[in-house]
Protein backbone atom coordinates (compact mmCIF):
# COMPACT_ATOMS: atom_id res chain seq x y z
CA UNK A 1 0.00 0.00 0.00
CA UNK A 2 3.04 2.17 0.78
CA UNK A 3 4.62 1.68 -2.37
CA UNK A 4 1.65 2.16 -4.45
CA UNK A 5 0.74 5.37 -2.65
CA UNK A 6 4.59 6.33 -3.61
CA UNK A 7 4.08 5.66 -7.22
CA UNK A 8 0.96 7.89 -7.18
CA UNK A 9 2.37 10.69 -5.77
CA UNK A 10 5.51 10.44 -8.59
CA UNK A 11 2.67 10.50 -11.07
CA UNK A 12 1.11 13.63 -9.81
CA UNK A 13 4.64 15.15 -8.85
CA UNK A 14 5.25 14.48 -12.87
CA UNK A 15 2.19 15.54 -14.22
CA UNK A 16 1.23 18.25 -12.31
CA UNK A 17 -1.92 16.55 -12.00
CA UNK A 18 -2.98 19.21 -8.84
CA UNK A 19 -2.38 22.76 -10.65
CA UNK A 20 -3.70 21.29 -14.01
CA UNK A 21 -7.24 20.90 -11.46
CA UNK A 22 -7.65 17.04 -12.13
CA UNK A 23 -6.72 13.40 -11.12
CA UNK A 24 -5.46 10.09 -11.49
CA UNK A 25 -8.29 8.56 -12.50
CA UNK A 26 -9.76 11.51 -14.51
CA UNK A 27 -6.90 11.57 -16.78
CA UNK A 28 -6.85 7.66 -17.00
CA UNK A 29 -10.66 7.98 -18.04
CA UNK A 30 -10.08 10.40 -20.44
CA UNK A 31 -6.66 8.63 -21.78
CA UNK A 32 -9.56 5.50 -22.59
CA UNK A 33 -12.18 7.94 -24.32
CA UNK A 34 -9.76 9.24 -26.43
CA UNK A 35 -8.69 5.90 -27.22
CA UNK A 36 -12.19 4.58 -28.28
CA UNK A 37 -12.53 7.41 -30.33
CA UNK A 38 -9.57 6.76 -32.63
CA UNK A 39 -9.41 2.88 -32.13
CA UNK A 40 -10.94 2.47 -35.60
CA UNK A 41 -7.89 3.33 -37.11
CA UNK A 42 -6.62 0.11 -36.53
CA UNK A 43 -8.55 -1.33 -38.48
CA UNK A 44 -8.83 1.26 -41.36
CA UNK A 45 -5.29 1.47 -41.62
CA UNK A 46 -3.99 -1.87 -42.59
CA UNK A 47 -6.71 -1.88 -45.54
CA UNK A 48 -5.85 1.49 -46.60
CA UNK A 49 -2.19 0.84 -46.93
CA UNK A 50 -2.74 -2.77 -48.56
CA UNK A 51 -5.15 -1.81 -50.72
CA UNK A 52 -2.97 -0.85 -53.55
CA UNK A 53 -2.06 -4.57 -53.73
CA UNK A 54 -5.71 -5.71 -53.63
CA UNK A 55 -6.48 -3.65 -56.80
CA UNK A 56 -3.20 -4.82 -58.35
CA UNK A 57 -4.18 -8.36 -58.36
CA UNK A 58 -1.67 -9.48 -55.46
CA UNK A 59 -3.46 -10.52 -52.42
CA UNK A 60 -0.75 -12.65 -50.95
CA UNK A 61 1.38 -9.03 -50.42
CA UNK A 62 -1.49 -7.38 -49.66
CA UNK A 63 -2.45 -9.95 -46.31
CA UNK A 64 1.07 -9.73 -45.50
CA UNK A 65 1.02 -5.67 -45.68
CA UNK A 66 -2.15 -5.85 -43.75
CA UNK A 67 -0.85 -7.62 -40.55
CA UNK A 68 2.18 -5.79 -40.70
CA UNK A 69 0.72 -2.20 -41.00
CA UNK A 70 -2.01 -3.16 -38.31
CA UNK A 71 1.20 -4.08 -35.89
CA UNK A 72 3.21 -1.06 -37.20
CA UNK A 73 -0.35 1.35 -36.31
CA UNK A 74 -0.58 0.15 -32.77
CA UNK A 75 3.35 0.51 -32.12
CA UNK A 76 4.03 3.55 -34.22
CA UNK A 77 0.72 5.44 -32.26
CA UNK A 78 2.09 4.06 -28.80
CA UNK A 79 5.47 5.83 -29.80
CA UNK A 80 3.96 8.97 -31.03
CA UNK A 81 1.35 9.16 -27.90
CA UNK A 82 3.99 8.38 -25.22
CA UNK A 83 6.13 11.07 -26.73
CA UNK A 84 3.69 13.51 -26.45
CA UNK A 85 2.89 12.43 -22.69
CA UNK A 86 5.77 11.66 -21.28
CA UNK A 87 8.20 14.73 -23.17
CA UNK A 88 5.27 17.44 -24.16
CA UNK A 89 3.61 16.45 -20.88
CA UNK A 90 -0.20 17.19 -23.52
CA UNK A 91 -3.32 15.11 -23.73
CA UNK A 92 -3.03 14.36 -27.49
CA UNK A 93 -3.02 11.27 -28.88
CA UNK A 94 -0.88 10.32 -32.06
CA UNK A 95 -1.98 7.83 -34.37
CA UNK A 96 -0.88 7.26 -38.68
CA UNK A 97 -3.49 10.82 -39.62
CA UNK A 98 -6.66 9.98 -42.27
CA UNK A 99 -5.65 11.53 -45.23
CA UNK A 100 -2.06 10.86 -45.31
CA UNK A 101 -2.74 7.39 -45.43
CA UNK A 102 -4.89 7.52 -48.46
CA UNK A 103 -2.28 9.50 -50.02
CA UNK A 104 0.60 7.55 -49.59
CA UNK A 105 -1.82 4.36 -50.90
CA UNK A 106 -3.18 6.08 -53.70
CA UNK A 107 -0.99 8.40 -55.21
CA UNK A 108 2.34 7.24 -54.06
CA UNK A 109 1.75 3.89 -54.48
CA UNK A 110 -1.43 3.19 -56.50
CA UNK A 111 -0.73 5.69 -58.96
CA UNK A 112 2.92 6.76 -59.14
CA UNK A 113 3.80 3.31 -59.12
CA UNK A 114 5.83 2.97 -55.68
CA UNK A 115 6.44 -0.06 -53.47
CA UNK A 116 5.07 0.33 -50.02
CA UNK A 117 8.93 -0.06 -48.99
CA UNK A 118 9.47 2.89 -51.19
CA UNK A 119 6.99 4.66 -49.86
CA UNK A 120 7.80 4.32 -46.50
CA UNK A 121 11.10 6.14 -47.46
CA UNK A 122 9.44 9.02 -48.14
CA UNK A 123 7.44 9.01 -45.41
CA UNK A 124 10.88 8.41 -43.02
CA UNK A 125 12.54 11.07 -44.76
CA UNK A 126 9.53 13.09 -44.17
CA UNK A 127 9.86 12.85 -40.41
CA UNK A 128 13.84 13.21 -40.47
CA UNK A 129 13.37 16.43 -42.31
CA UNK A 130 10.29 17.38 -39.57
CA UNK A 131 12.70 16.94 -36.82
CA UNK A 132 15.51 19.31 -38.44
CA UNK A 133 12.68 22.48 -39.49
CA UNK A 134 11.35 22.05 -35.74
CA UNK A 135 14.47 22.32 -34.12
CA UNK A 136 15.57 25.45 -36.10
CA UNK A 137 12.25 26.99 -36.00
CA UNK A 138 11.02 27.00 -39.69
CA UNK A 139 8.44 24.84 -39.63
CA UNK A 140 6.23 27.18 -37.83
CA UNK A 141 8.25 29.95 -40.61
CA UNK A 142 6.37 27.14 -43.01
CA UNK A 143 3.04 27.38 -41.99
CA UNK A 144 3.09 31.20 -41.87
CA UNK A 145 4.17 31.09 -45.32
CA UNK A 146 1.07 29.50 -46.63
CA UNK A 147 -2.36 31.10 -47.28
CA UNK A 148 -5.14 31.08 -44.80
CA UNK A 149 -7.17 30.36 -47.62
CA UNK A 150 -4.90 27.35 -48.93
CA UNK A 151 -5.02 26.08 -44.92
CA UNK A 152 -8.28 26.08 -44.62
CA UNK A 153 -9.23 24.42 -47.65
CA UNK A 154 -6.60 21.15 -47.19
CA UNK A 155 -8.94 19.40 -44.48
CA UNK A 156 -12.52 19.83 -46.40
CA UNK A 157 -9.97 18.82 -49.58
CA UNK A 158 -9.09 15.80 -47.87
CA UNK A 159 -12.24 14.69 -46.00
CA UNK A 160 -13.68 14.77 -49.96
CA UNK A 161 -10.70 12.68 -51.25
CA UNK A 162 -11.34 10.02 -48.61
CA UNK A 163 -14.97 9.86 -49.37
CA UNK A 164 -14.68 9.07 -52.69
CA UNK A 165 -12.12 6.70 -51.82
CA UNK A 166 -14.78 5.16 -49.33
CA UNK A 167 -17.74 5.22 -51.77
CA UNK A 168 -15.73 2.99 -54.60
CA UNK A 169 -14.70 0.60 -51.96
CA UNK A 170 -18.11 0.33 -50.48
CA UNK A 171 -19.51 -0.73 -54.03
CA UNK A 172 -22.00 2.67 -53.66
CA UNK A 173 -20.21 4.55 -56.54
CA UNK A 174 -19.28 1.94 -59.79
CA UNK A 175 -17.84 3.01 -63.06
CA UNK A 176 -19.41 4.18 -65.72
CA UNK A 177 -18.26 4.21 -69.72
CA UNK A 178 -21.22 6.94 -70.22
CA UNK A 179 -21.07 9.29 -67.07
CA UNK A 180 -17.32 8.58 -66.08
CA UNK A 181 -18.96 7.31 -62.50
CA UNK A 182 -22.37 6.13 -61.84
CA UNK A 183 -24.52 4.22 -58.21
CA UNK A 184 -24.82 1.06 -57.69
CA UNK A 185 -27.67 -1.02 -59.41
CA UNK A 186 -29.77 -2.17 -56.09
CA UNK A 187 -32.39 -3.65 -58.13
CA UNK A 188 -29.61 -5.95 -59.68
CA UNK A 189 -31.30 -9.04 -57.21
CA UNK A 190 -34.32 -8.90 -59.71
CA UNK A 191 -32.04 -10.39 -62.77
CA UNK A 192 -31.14 -13.98 -62.35
CA UNK A 193 -27.59 -14.75 -61.90
CA UNK A 194 -26.64 -11.23 -61.42
CA UNK A 195 -23.28 -10.25 -59.86
CA UNK A 196 -24.54 -8.90 -56.04
CA UNK A 197 -21.50 -7.99 -54.63
CA UNK A 198 -21.45 -4.52 -55.16
CA UNK A 199 -25.01 -3.78 -53.88
CA UNK A 200 -24.28 -5.98 -50.98
CA UNK A 201 -21.34 -4.54 -50.00
CA UNK A 202 -23.31 -1.00 -50.55
CA UNK A 203 -25.68 -2.32 -48.46
CA UNK A 204 -23.26 -3.10 -45.49
CA UNK A 205 -21.60 0.56 -45.78
CA UNK A 206 -25.41 2.35 -45.53
CA UNK A 207 -25.58 0.33 -42.18
CA UNK A 208 -22.59 0.91 -40.70
CA UNK A 209 -23.08 5.02 -41.80
CA UNK A 210 -26.18 4.93 -40.52
CA UNK A 211 -25.05 3.67 -37.40
CA UNK A 212 -22.21 5.83 -37.14
CA UNK A 213 -24.50 9.07 -37.57
CA UNK A 214 -27.25 8.12 -35.42
CA UNK A 215 -24.61 7.45 -32.33
CA UNK A 216 -22.20 10.50 -33.40
CA UNK A 217 -25.39 12.68 -32.97
CA UNK A 218 -26.08 11.07 -29.44
CA UNK A 219 -22.90 12.01 -28.34
CA UNK A 220 -21.85 8.09 -28.19
CA UNK A 221 -18.06 7.90 -27.48
CA UNK A 222 -16.70 5.27 -30.25
CA UNK A 223 -19.14 5.83 -32.95
CA UNK A 224 -16.84 4.82 -35.82
CA UNK A 225 -15.58 1.98 -34.27
CA UNK A 226 -18.72 0.25 -33.16
CA UNK A 227 -20.21 1.44 -36.97
CA UNK A 228 -17.75 -0.57 -38.10
CA UNK A 229 -18.62 -3.64 -35.82
CA UNK A 230 -22.48 -3.33 -36.76
CA UNK A 231 -21.17 -3.12 -40.55
CA UNK A 232 -18.95 -6.18 -40.02
CA UNK A 233 -22.00 -8.02 -38.25
CA UNK A 234 -24.28 -7.40 -40.66
CA UNK A 235 -22.14 -8.54 -43.66
CA UNK A 236 -21.89 -11.98 -42.21
CA UNK A 237 -25.38 -13.11 -43.21
CA UNK A 238 -25.29 -11.12 -46.59
CA UNK A 239 -22.02 -12.95 -47.29
CA UNK A 240 -19.61 -9.62 -47.27
CA UNK A 241 -18.13 -10.69 -44.39
CA UNK A 242 -15.92 -13.92 -44.28
CA UNK A 243 -15.22 -15.98 -40.90
CA UNK A 244 -12.71 -18.00 -42.82
CA UNK A 245 -10.16 -14.78 -42.10
CA UNK A 246 -10.47 -14.85 -38.67
CA UNK A 247 -6.61 -16.02 -37.83
CA UNK A 248 -5.86 -16.98 -34.18
CA UNK A 249 -1.92 -17.13 -35.50
CA UNK A 250 -0.46 -14.40 -34.00
CA UNK A 251 2.47 -15.40 -34.62
CA UNK A 252 1.96 -15.41 -38.71
CA UNK A 253 0.85 -11.50 -38.07
CA UNK A 254 4.25 -10.92 -36.39
CA UNK A 255 6.29 -13.49 -38.79
CA UNK A 256 4.46 -11.52 -41.66
CA UNK A 257 5.53 -7.35 -39.59
CA UNK A 258 9.32 -8.46 -39.66
CA UNK A 259 9.05 -9.54 -43.16
CA UNK A 260 7.41 -6.34 -44.71
CA UNK A 261 7.33 -3.85 -42.44
CA UNK A 262 10.07 -3.82 -40.24
CA UNK A 263 12.78 -1.50 -41.01
CA UNK A 264 11.42 -2.44 -44.22
CA UNK A 265 12.25 0.71 -45.99
CA UNK A 266 13.56 0.39 -49.53
CA UNK A 267 16.45 3.15 -50.46
CA UNK A 268 17.93 1.65 -53.25
CA UNK A 269 14.47 1.02 -55.11
CA UNK A 270 13.26 4.79 -54.61
CA UNK A 271 16.48 6.20 -56.10
CA UNK A 272 16.43 3.39 -58.78
CA UNK A 273 14.99 5.11 -61.94
CA UNK A 274 15.99 5.79 -65.26
CA UNK A 275 17.20 9.08 -63.99
CA UNK A 276 18.55 9.95 -60.39
CA UNK A 277 17.77 13.75 -60.60
CA UNK A 278 14.13 13.01 -62.12
CA UNK A 279 13.70 10.39 -58.85
CA UNK A 280 15.63 13.45 -56.41
CA UNK A 281 12.99 15.82 -57.49
CA UNK A 282 9.87 13.35 -57.50
CA UNK A 283 11.34 12.33 -53.84
CA UNK A 284 11.82 15.26 -52.96
CA UNK A 285 8.20 16.92 -54.06
CA UNK A 286 6.37 13.79 -52.33
CA UNK A 287 8.20 14.76 -48.88
CA UNK A 288 7.41 18.36 -49.31
CA UNK A 289 3.46 16.97 -49.98
CA UNK A 290 3.43 14.47 -47.08
CA UNK A 291 4.69 17.38 -44.71
CA UNK A 292 2.32 20.29 -46.08
CA UNK A 293 -0.54 17.91 -45.06
CA UNK A 294 0.86 17.28 -41.63
CA UNK A 295 2.23 20.35 -40.80
CA UNK A 296 -1.18 21.83 -40.67
CA UNK A 297 -3.07 19.11 -39.69
CA UNK A 298 -0.86 18.77 -36.57
CA UNK A 299 -1.35 22.28 -36.45
CA UNK A 300 -4.78 22.57 -36.09
CA UNK A 301 -5.67 19.65 -33.94
CA UNK A 302 -3.16 21.13 -31.53
CA UNK A 303 -4.47 24.93 -31.79
CA UNK A 304 -7.75 23.67 -32.01
CA UNK A 305 -7.97 21.29 -28.61
CA UNK A 306 -6.09 23.72 -26.97
CA UNK A 307 -8.50 26.29 -26.72
CA UNK A 308 -11.22 23.45 -26.02
CA UNK A 309 -9.25 22.77 -22.97
CA UNK A 310 -7.44 26.32 -22.29
CA UNK A 311 -3.94 24.75 -22.65
CA UNK A 312 -2.80 27.93 -24.07
CA UNK A 313 -0.24 30.81 -22.67
CA UNK A 314 0.15 34.42 -22.22
CA UNK A 315 0.99 34.93 -25.90
CA UNK A 316 -2.31 32.65 -27.37
CA UNK A 317 0.46 30.11 -27.97
CA UNK A 318 -0.05 26.11 -27.26
CA UNK A 319 1.42 25.47 -23.89
CA UNK A 320 4.81 23.42 -24.71
CA UNK A 321 3.94 23.93 -28.41
CA UNK A 322 7.91 23.03 -29.79
CA UNK A 323 7.97 19.83 -27.57
CA UNK A 324 4.49 18.47 -29.43
CA UNK A 325 6.24 19.30 -32.82
CA UNK A 326 8.56 17.51 -32.01
CA UNK A 327 6.98 14.24 -31.00
CA UNK A 328 5.15 14.23 -33.88
CA UNK A 329 8.73 14.95 -35.78
CA UNK A 330 10.02 11.82 -34.38
CA UNK A 331 6.58 9.81 -34.14
CA UNK A 332 6.92 10.25 -38.46
CA UNK A 333 10.15 8.99 -38.55
CA UNK A 334 9.80 6.11 -35.94
CA UNK A 335 6.07 5.36 -37.76
CA UNK A 336 7.99 4.47 -40.80
CA UNK A 337 10.57 2.46 -39.37
CA UNK A 338 8.13 0.03 -38.04
CA UNK A 339 5.89 0.31 -41.26
CA UNK A 340 3.05 2.76 -41.04
CA UNK A 341 2.46 5.81 -42.81
CA UNK A 342 2.98 8.92 -41.37
CA UNK A 343 1.93 9.51 -37.94
CA UNK A 344 0.15 13.01 -36.70
CA UNK A 345 -1.53 14.10 -33.91
CA UNK A 346 -5.24 12.87 -34.40
CA UNK A 347 -8.34 15.62 -34.02
CA UNK A 348 -9.92 12.54 -31.91
CA UNK A 349 -7.90 13.67 -28.74
CA UNK A 350 -10.42 16.05 -28.10
CA UNK A 351 -12.68 13.14 -27.22
CA UNK A 352 -10.26 12.68 -24.10
CA UNK A 353 -9.52 16.61 -22.89
CA UNK A 354 -14.18 16.90 -23.42
CA UNK A 355 -13.65 13.92 -20.45
CA UNK A 356 -11.51 16.62 -18.07
CA UNK A 357 -8.06 14.84 -19.97
CA UNK A 358 -5.86 17.75 -19.35
CA UNK A 359 -2.04 16.72 -18.66
CA UNK A 360 0.38 14.17 -20.61
CA UNK A 361 -1.05 11.13 -18.19
CA UNK A 362 -4.27 11.20 -20.44
CA UNK A 363 -1.65 10.58 -23.51
CA UNK A 364 0.67 7.86 -21.98
CA UNK A 365 -3.05 5.75 -20.88
CA UNK A 366 -3.92 6.41 -24.73
CA UNK A 367 -0.36 4.95 -25.76
CA UNK A 368 -0.42 1.75 -23.65
CA UNK A 369 -4.05 1.10 -24.76
CA UNK A 370 -2.15 1.41 -28.57
CA UNK A 371 0.31 -0.70 -27.44
CA UNK A 372 -1.78 -3.28 -26.06
CA UNK A 373 -4.19 -3.82 -29.09
CA UNK A 374 -1.40 -6.20 -30.91
CA UNK A 375 -3.23 -9.07 -29.43
CA UNK A 376 -6.58 -8.52 -31.34
CA UNK A 377 -4.40 -8.88 -34.87
CA UNK A 378 -6.43 -11.95 -35.47
CA UNK A 379 -9.60 -10.10 -35.45
CA UNK A 380 -8.80 -7.60 -37.71
CA UNK A 381 -8.57 -9.82 -41.06
CA UNK A 382 -12.41 -10.00 -40.73
CA UNK A 383 -13.39 -6.97 -41.33
CA UNK A 384 -14.78 -6.28 -45.21
CA UNK A 385 -13.81 -3.15 -46.92
CA UNK A 386 -17.55 -2.38 -47.02
CA UNK A 387 -17.74 -2.39 -43.32
CA UNK A 388 -14.64 0.21 -43.09
CA UNK A 389 -15.95 2.41 -45.89
CA UNK A 390 -18.56 3.97 -44.23
CA UNK A 391 -15.61 5.30 -41.72
CA UNK A 392 -13.80 6.98 -44.27
CA UNK A 393 -17.32 8.41 -45.71
CA UNK A 394 -18.20 9.82 -42.44
CA UNK A 395 -14.59 11.69 -41.49
CA UNK A 396 -15.02 13.06 -45.07
CA UNK A 397 -18.11 15.07 -43.22
CA UNK A 398 -16.12 16.16 -40.24
CA UNK A 399 -12.94 17.17 -41.96
CA UNK A 400 -15.81 18.67 -44.83
CA UNK A 401 -16.88 21.34 -42.06
CA UNK A 402 -13.97 23.32 -42.12
CA UNK A 403 -14.86 24.41 -45.18
CA UNK A 404 -16.85 27.11 -43.24
CA UNK A 405 -13.32 29.12 -42.68
CA UNK A 406 -13.10 29.59 -46.19
CA UNK A 407 -13.84 33.93 -47.51
CA UNK A 408 -16.06 33.11 -50.64
CA UNK A 409 -16.71 36.47 -51.06
CA UNK A 410 -13.42 37.18 -52.28
CA UNK A 411 -12.81 35.49 -55.43
CA UNK A 412 -9.13 36.09 -54.77
CA UNK A 413 -9.11 33.61 -52.06
CA UNK A 414 -12.34 31.76 -52.97
CA UNK A 415 -10.83 30.21 -56.09
CA UNK A 416 -7.75 29.01 -54.75
CA UNK A 417 -9.37 27.42 -51.59
CA UNK A 418 -11.52 25.49 -54.23
CA UNK A 419 -8.75 24.52 -56.59
CA UNK A 420 -7.52 22.92 -53.52
CA UNK A 421 -10.17 20.96 -52.50
CA UNK A 422 -11.82 20.11 -56.15
CA UNK A 423 -8.51 18.79 -57.45
CA UNK A 424 -8.06 16.71 -54.50
CA UNK A 425 -10.34 13.79 -55.13
CA UNK A 426 -11.16 14.64 -59.08
CA UNK A 427 -7.36 14.13 -59.94
CA UNK A 428 -7.06 11.56 -57.00
CA UNK A 429 -4.04 13.38 -55.34
CA UNK A 430 -3.90 15.53 -51.90
CA UNK A 431 -0.56 16.80 -53.40
CA UNK A 432 -2.27 18.16 -56.82
CA UNK A 433 -5.18 20.24 -54.50
CA UNK A 434 -2.34 21.69 -52.74
CA UNK A 435 -0.10 22.42 -55.35
CA UNK A 436 -3.33 24.08 -57.53
CA UNK A 437 -4.49 25.60 -54.61
CA UNK A 438 -0.82 27.46 -54.19
CA UNK A 439 -0.39 28.03 -57.51
CA UNK A 440 -3.72 29.46 -58.16
CA UNK A 441 -3.17 31.74 -54.90
CA UNK A 442 -0.07 33.51 -56.39
CA UNK A 443 -1.55 34.08 -60.19
CA UNK A 444 -4.06 35.72 -58.61
CA UNK A 445 -2.66 37.98 -56.21
CA UNK A 446 -0.26 39.14 -58.47
CA UNK A 447 -2.43 39.44 -61.52
CA UNK A 448 -4.89 41.49 -59.42
CA UNK A 449 -2.38 43.90 -58.04
CA UNK A 450 -2.21 42.35 -54.54
CA UNK A 451 1.34 40.50 -54.48
CA UNK A 452 2.44 41.94 -51.65
CA UNK A 453 0.24 39.84 -49.99
CA UNK A 454 2.50 36.73 -51.22
CA UNK A 455 5.21 35.55 -48.80
CA UNK A 456 8.17 34.81 -50.83
CA UNK A 457 8.58 31.20 -49.38
CA UNK A 458 4.57 31.02 -50.86
CA UNK A 459 6.33 31.75 -53.87
CA UNK A 460 9.23 29.41 -54.07
CA UNK A 461 6.80 26.93 -53.06
CA UNK A 462 4.14 27.50 -56.12
CA UNK A 463 6.96 27.93 -58.88
CA UNK A 464 8.73 24.50 -57.79
CA UNK A 465 5.21 22.54 -58.52
CA UNK A 466 5.18 24.55 -61.40
CA UNK A 467 8.26 23.22 -62.43
CA UNK A 468 7.26 19.98 -61.61
CA UNK A 469 4.11 19.91 -63.41
CA UNK A 470 6.33 20.86 -66.21
CA UNK A 471 9.10 18.56 -66.49
CA UNK A 472 7.56 15.56 -64.60
CA UNK A 473 5.16 12.89 -65.36
CA UNK A 474 2.26 12.27 -62.68
CA UNK A 475 3.22 8.57 -62.99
Amino acid sequence: MEKHAQKTSFVEGYFDLQNHGTTVRTEVLAGATTFIAIAYILILNPQILSDPYVIMGDTAMAGKIANGVFIGTCIGAFIGTILVGLYAKLPFAQAPGMGLNAFFAYTVVLAMGYTYGQALVIVFISGIFFIVITAVGLREAIIRAIPDCVKAAITPGIGLFITIIGLKNSGLVVSSSATLVSMVDFAQWRTPGADLTNAKGALVALIGLVVMGVLHAKRVKGSILIGIVAATLAGIPLGVTHMANLNFNIGSQFSDFMEVSFLKMDFAGLFAGESLLQSVFTVTMLVISFSLVNMFDSIGTLLGASKQSGMMDENGEVINMKQALMSDAISTAAGAMVGTSTVTTVVESSAGIAEGGRTGLTSVTTALLFLGSIIFAPIVGIVPGAATAPALIFVGVLMLSNIRDVDFSNMVEALPAFCTVIFMPFTYSIANGIAFGLIMYTVMKFLCGQGKDVKPLCVIVALTFIIRYAFMTLG
